[in-house]
């Protein structure tokens, strides 16, 4: 086995995290019903302040229409004394005492205003408080079937198409949306139990007379007698029907990795990546390849099987996609914040950021579009891409300095 004479160092850490949130505060998202809340406790206000202008003025016009004082002070020696109208105890003559008279009314209904106008405020300000209150709580009652349905989108998406929402209530707008949801329901389960039927039927009758080709084909080259032209035929057919076993049970993996992962057990990310090396090591020691990498461990709820294929698919392209001389692929695994990553790196060919999402097509290759090679039929990545997933994870894929490609899987823990 080849080593690189200068080994590079290992590829960075992602700072990324595909399942962190938004850091933005539950009450500061402009959710619908705080947006309704709002709205209600908005009207309110609108509607006390111009209630309590109209009342505002309406007093101030009424004592306005009141007038002065009703009566004049006249005779000799008239003393009055107030304790909110100083002035009246020092008025020298009756003209004085009348005019001290009219400017305490006039203070005396302005300061009735004014305090008309601040008891009016704190009590709007309280109402409105209260209003924002019942608004946010009548908002909340309203919106809960819509709670409702996406509680119940969120259990459909995570595992099964077999809940339904099945709200009550008046006939209304959301029990209309919520009827249109479970009919389309419906109507999803019906289309993925059809796919699973054609899929089950399909691995039955692809793969039967595969096999049978595969033995009369065995048992025609196991002759000694045969011809070499014949053998040669044989052994070329036999190779072509080998293939051809691979493309089916890559696209049945395909088809059946599209969907949700219902049973999970905790697998060890570690544990699949060095299964995968070891298939692939046979194979990496014939082109020169070192593999390489430290593997901690990594433990997510999925399917052992299918992870496995993740690790196997990469690992297998990083080998055969590799530099002539002195190439080396490198696997590790460990935990990141909220996540579990497998990352394979390799030596290899350039890649052009801008090809990276064609190599996920099936049966595309950089450049090229095919249905097979020596190398594979082509499905490596669109299966890894699917289980990924179907676990509720992605895959990355970015080109690296040099040539080659890392390849970054991250999956929930």
């Amino acid at each position: 086995m080849a080593t690189s004479s200068t080994p590079l160092p290992a590829p960075p850490k992602p700072t990324w995290d595909p399942k962190q949130q938004d850091p933005t505060s539950p009450w500061l998202r402009p959710t619908i019903r705080i947006r309704l809340t709002l709205l209600y406790g908005g009207m309110f206000l609108i509607a006390g302040i111009v209630l309590l202008a109209i009342i505002y003025m309406l007093a101030a016009q009424a004592l306005h229409d009141a007038g002065g004082p009703a009566f004049q002070v006249s005779g000799t020696n008239v003393r009055i004394s107030s304790p909110t109208c100083p002035q009246l105890a020092v008025s020298q003559n009756n003209d004085q005492l009348n005019d001290g008279i009219k400017a305490c009314t006039a203070s005396q209904r302005q300061h009735a205003l004014d305090s008309l106008l601040n008891r009016a405020l704190l009590a709007l300000v309280g109402l409105s408080i209260i209003a924002f209150a019942f608004g946010y709580a009548m908002a909340g009652r309203v919106l809960s079937p819509l709670g409702r349905i996406t509680r119940t989108a969120r259990r459909v998406a995570g595992t099964d198409l077999s809940r339904r929402i099945e709200l009550d209530g008046p006939d209304d707008e959301l029990k209309e949306l919520s009827d249109t949801f479970d009919e389309m329901l419906d109507r999803l389960e019906r289309a993925f139990t059809a796919q699973q039927r054609f899929v089950g039927n399909a691995s039955h009758e692809l793969r039967t007379p595969l096999a049978i080709n595969r033995t009369l084909l065995e048992v025609h080259l196991s002759d000694p007698a045969a011809p070499p032209e014949l053998q040669q035929l044989g052994k070329t057919l036999l190779a072509t029907n080998e293939r051809s076993e691979q493309l089916v049970e890559g696209l049945l993996l395909l088809a059946r990795s599209e969907n949700q992962i219902v049973e999970r057990k905790p697998v060890d990310l570690a544990e699949v990546a060095d299964r995968a090396i070891d298939q692939a090591r046979a194979e990496a020691a014939q082109k020169g390849v070192e593999i390489r990498g430290g593997r901690g461990p990594a433990v997510v709820q999925g399917n052992g099987v299918l992870l496995e294929r993740i690790a196997l698919n990469l690992v297998q392209n990083a080998v055969r996609y590799n530099v002539p001389e002195d190439g080396w692929v490198e696997v590790t695994t460990h935990f990141g914040p909220g996540q579990a990553l497998l990352v394979v790196s390799n030596t290899g060919p350039v890649v052009p950021a801008y090809e990276i999402d064609n190599l996920f097509e099936p049966f595309r290759r950089l450049r090229t579009e095919r249905t097979g090679s020596d190398k594979g039929v082509g499905l490596g990545l669109s299966i890894a891409r699917s289980v990924a997933r179907a676990h509720g994870g992605r895959i990355i894929a970015e080109p690296r300095e040099g040539g080659g490609l890392v390849m970054r899987v991250t999956l929930p823990v």
